[in-house]
């Protein structure tokens, strides 16, 4: 039977989406910030040398994820003063470098925390361009096939007082990123074409203190759908933000105090989970269908056990499995917020928790890795490795390849040939 042309293009494009999504890693945790590639087929032992497909040694220092796109692999990188920021890319199967890019350089940089770097936001990446972002210290669109800046932004004002972290987002007009600094605190949308503001709104949020240490964060945003509104979820400090994002108005809001959230919301089963940061170990499930101060009408439940400052969380179906900064890891009901099981593995953790396949991956900031069945079970151990140095980035598991990158080094794991 031969099916209606319309319906052969839409069966098409699906194919294409899911294919695009399996194949590509466009955003820091993926498109969808969960950290998770299911039909991800990967070494479960990060130990044996024989799983590591390639190696590379990026010079300078930077916590910026890996972002992927077809037969690319980039991150960002700045040398420990501060004052060189650059791109590095390279072929995704073999590890050769294809581009080592000098983006901007710094006659003055404000001071960044030990646990920071001057390159710790993610790229955002699509077919043809990355959206390179450092903070108040320069945005860039680069072509992906020549290296070619297409256009650049030195002008976003903002004091981060410890480094910048925010990674900026994309959809089919608009880069987006917020800035949320000791000074000033916004988000922003600039042409992907351009890179002129479209819009650009203050938080003006009620934070309680004249201590800008409070009012800072390092959140990426999250675009959604709910209900056929379609909304930028932002967090921040003291509470989390919806925008419109055709025109920066606020939609509604949530207050749950803390500060330098930097966990990126996450969206399921109708909710967004939002995680605020230090000062509130908190695990905040809201109901996106409200407008103006939701935070005594759409939040549906809290917890604070178990739940992490840094390192972002995994959800598999109706379960959030969870690795706190302190080794702490959980599975708890996504419906209820009810805890399944707890397990202290030890360690302490900067990256988030990262899922390919049936298999949880966590890293801690010394260089000790503890691979775990995703069980709603029980806490099942598959392995543990130890690496020359820690890890702050988040891994990006892809078809058959499991990428890392650690202080000093950046890998690809591949299960051998047979």
């Amino acid at each position: 039977m031969r099916l209606p042309i319309y319906l052969s293009l839409c069966l098409a494009l699906l194919s294409w989406n899911t294919l695009s999504a399996d194949n590509n890693w466009p955003e820091f945790r993926g498109s969808d910030g969960n950290g998770a590639n299911f039909s991800a087929n990967v070494p479960t032992d990060l130990s044996d040398p024989k799983n590591i497909a390639w190696q590379a040694e990026p010079h300078g220092r930077g916590w910026s994820s890996p972002v992927v796109w077809g037969d690319q692999l980039w991150i960002t990188t700045a040398t420990e003063d501060g004052k060189k920021q650059s791109a590095l890319c390279y072929d995704r199967n073999t590890g050769e470098k294809l581009f080592d890019l000098l983006l901007f350089e710094n006659d003055e940089v404000d001071e960044a925390h030990l646990t920071n770097s001057y390159a710790s936001c993610t790229p955002a990446i699509e077919e043809g361009r990355i959206y390179v972002h450092f903070g108040r210290y320069g945005t860039t669109c680069l072509d992906t096939k020549t290296g070619k800046k297409l256009w650049e932004r030195r002008d976003l004002p903002c004091d981060h007082h410890r480094g910048p972290a925010s990674s900026p987002i994309i959809d089919d007009k608009n880069m987006y990123v917020a800035f949320d600094g000791f000074d000033v605190q916004y988000v922003v949308a600039l042409d992907k074409k351009t890179g002129k503001t479209v819009w650009k709104t203050d938080r003006n949020i009620k934070y309680n203190t004249d201590n800008g240490d409070w009012m800072k964060a390092y959140g990426t945003g999250l675009l959604i759908d709910h209900n056929g509104r379609r909304q930028l979820i932002y967090p921040s400090a003291f509470e989390t933000q919806s925008f419109d994002p055709e025109t920066g108005d606020i939609l509604w809001s949530v207050q749950h105090g803390g500060m330098n959230a930097a966990i990126r919301p996450i969206y399921r089963h109708g909710l967004v989970y939002i995680f605020p940061g230090h000062g509130k170990n908190l695990l905040v499930a809201v109901d996106p269908s409200g407008s103006g101060d939701v935070t005594a009408t759409h939040v549906k439940w809290t917890a604070g056990k178990g739940v992490p400052l840094r390192p972002g969380p995994v959800f598999i179906e109706d379960k959030i499995y969870m690795l706190d900064d302190d080794g702490v890891v959980s599975c708890r009901d996504a419906q209820t917020g009810d805890v399944d099981w707890l397990k202290r593995i030890g360690g302490n953790y900067r990256a988030a928790l990262t899922c390919a396949g049936e298999n949880l991956y966590a890293f801690t900031d010394d260089g000790h890795v503890t691979v775990f069945k995703a069980s709603p079970e029980e806490y099942v151990e598959i392995s543990q490795a130890d690496f020359p140095s820690g890890f702050q980035a988040s891994a990006v598991p892809l078809d058959d390849s499991l990428y890392v990158r650690s202080v000093n080094g950046l890998y690809c794991f591949r299960n051998p040939m047979p």
